[in-house]
């Protein structure tokens, strides 16, 4: 799918000059469901986390020292939902996405069987729950907003799904692959 950065709608435009060793690399899981009509599985994060409490968001974290993005991926998936490295297929990487907070995440694409008994961790995911995937990659359901944030206008993105509110970097990189993969087709 490529290794280029995108950055959305003058999503964190201060971060396009920043040299790629000054982010912290991660990687998140976008696990997508073996079914007729296939969903993405999302998290939402606990009210206690002290950074994105109660946020929805892909699996994911930092690479640990001597780690890719496939395997961090998947070691965290594992670690917050205890999805099994051995149910994953994995059909590669999507576009690298940098954060206002500092990261630079790659995207694991992936397939996954459907209706797994996927266990959040209590530390870190209060749900996990499944998205369709064609409601996810629909343009109509990509909502530009913007908000006041240190001083600067910034421009997101968001999608409602149900009473979930999926936006910032999630919706960010949900948005790259909708695009992307209406490039490819």
């Amino acid at each position: 799918m490529g290794q280029q950065t995108i950055l959305l709608a003058g999503d964190h435009v201060d971060l396009d000059a920043a040299p790629e060793d000054t982010l912290t690399p991660a990687a998140v899981l976008v696990p997508v469901t073996d079914r007729p009509r296939p969903g993405v599985i999302l998290t939402q994060r606990t009210e206690t986390l002290r950074r994105h409490a109660g946020q929805i968001a892909f699996p994911g974290g930092r690479l640990d020292l001597g780690e890719d993005a496939i395997t961090a991926a998947l070691r965290e998936a594992d670690e917050e939902i205890a999805l099994p490295p051995s149910a994953v297929t994995v059909v590669g990487e999507a576009d690298r996405y940098r954060t206002v907070t500092g990261y630079t995440v790659i995207p694991v694409v992936a397939v996954v069987p459907p209706d797994l008994p996927l266990v959040p961790s209590e530390a870190e995911v209060a749900s996990v729950f499944e998205v369709p995937l064609d409601f996810l990659l629909d343009v109509a359901n990509h909502v530009e907003a913007t908000v006041d944030w240190q001083g600067r206008e910034r421009r997101y993105y968001e999608i409602m799904w149900q009473d979930r509110r999926i936006w910032g970097a999630t919706a960010a990189m949900i948005v790259n692959l909708a695009r992307r993969l209406r490039w490819q087709g």
